[in-house]
């Protein structure tokens, strides 16, 4: 199962910072077992909300040259509550350093003005190719990567960033 964890991307500021959001609808299909009676977001889930949100920094920031970026390590997690259905997580990420095949962020996530989780987070970055795979294999997860981009409104974000 895939999990696509960043619904809207709020604001951008390229190579530096992003904040994102994820909506938590009942219709999760992992809220049924977490937990029956009490649904939450599974810890591991809003660390990969904060991960999916510093991604599209990076893939802003090389100007979407790695079709690969994964989380490698999760340092320093607290977690301090719950996040629950009809409630959105707002991930804000800010950008340690970004290089040509890893990232690292600082993160913070909340619900309203609540600090939910934070982290520090370290992405890696790489193209298919690169490990003896067919380049045409980037280029579609690519191309399927700046469509999603403009539907959770990053471009619009960048837009922003860019007439202030």
């Amino acid at each position: 199962m895939k999990f696509h964890l960043v619904d809207r991307i709020e604001s951008i500021e390229p190579g530096k910072r992003i904040v994102t959001t994820k909506a938590l609808s009942l219709a999760e299909e992992y809220l049924a077992d977490h937990f029956p009676g009490f649904p939450v977001m599974p810890g591991v889930l809003m660390l990969e909300s904060m991960a999916q949100g510093g991604a599209w920094l990076v893939r802003v920031h090389q100007d979407f040259a790695k079709s690969i970026i994964v989380l490698a390590s999760a340092r320093n997690v607290r977690y301090s509550n719950f996040v629950q259905p009809g409630q959105a997580l707002r991930c804000e990420l800010d950008a340690i350093d970004i290089n040509d095949g890893e990232a690292k962020f600082k993160a913070s996530g909340f619900v309203g003005d609540v600090l939910t989780v934070s982290a520090r987070l370290e992405l890696r970055c790489f193209n298919l190719a690169e490990r003896g795979l067919s380049p045409s294999a980037d280029e579609a997860i690519v191309a399927d990567l700046k469509k999603r981009f403009e539907l959770i409104g990053g471009a619009q974000a960048l837009a922003t960033a860019g007439s202030r």
